[in-house]
């Protein structure tokens, strides 16, 4: 092996060692599955960090307050609060919980989706800070035509 390719090869592995590890992944579905399969918001904010009990500050959400149809809902949300969980909940489907991320404080927590919505209701955002408190925002939105039937 040349010396340029051994000395950058070495460097590129020094360096990535020193990146702190930030991918990071549990599976909610297995650590909590009451959180899948609960119908109401509370009970799945309760299945997901054992109290319901919530601070209204530091998460927002921003979305229209009509969306066209509820086959495609665009929704921005996130956590200004440093956090060691984001979660994504509603109250129409059948099933509250949409997604939950872990997120480490080295993580930007500012996320963008598309969900379905079978008709007008609520979204809601809970963040598990890393001080132990839940954070949670909320967004009323009407929905012109379900999404969730086709």
């Amino acid at each position: 092996m040349e010396r340029r390719k051994f000395l950058s090869l070495t460097a590129g592995i020094f360096a990535m060692a020193l990146v702190p590890n930030t991918m990071k992944a549990e599976d909610f579905r297995k650590l909590k599955p009451n959180a899948w399969t609960a119908t109401k918001v509370d009970a799945a904010i309760q299945a997901l960090y054992g109290r319901t009990d919530m601070i209204e500050k530091g998460v927002f959400i921003k979305a229209a307050k009509i969306a066209a149809s509820g086959a495609r809902v665009k929704l921005k949300f996130g956590s200004k609060v440093p956090a060691k969980s984001v979660a994504l909940l509603q109250d129409v489907n059948p099933e509250s919980t949409v997604a939950v991320f872990s997120v480490t404080k080295y993580d930007l927590m500012d996320y963008q989706l598309n969900i379905k919505m079978a008709k007008s209701g609520t979204v809601t955002v809970v963040a598990e800070g890393l001080d132990g408190n839940l954070y949670v925002a909320r967004h009323k939105m009407k929905v012109a035509a379900g999404g969730c039937e086709g």
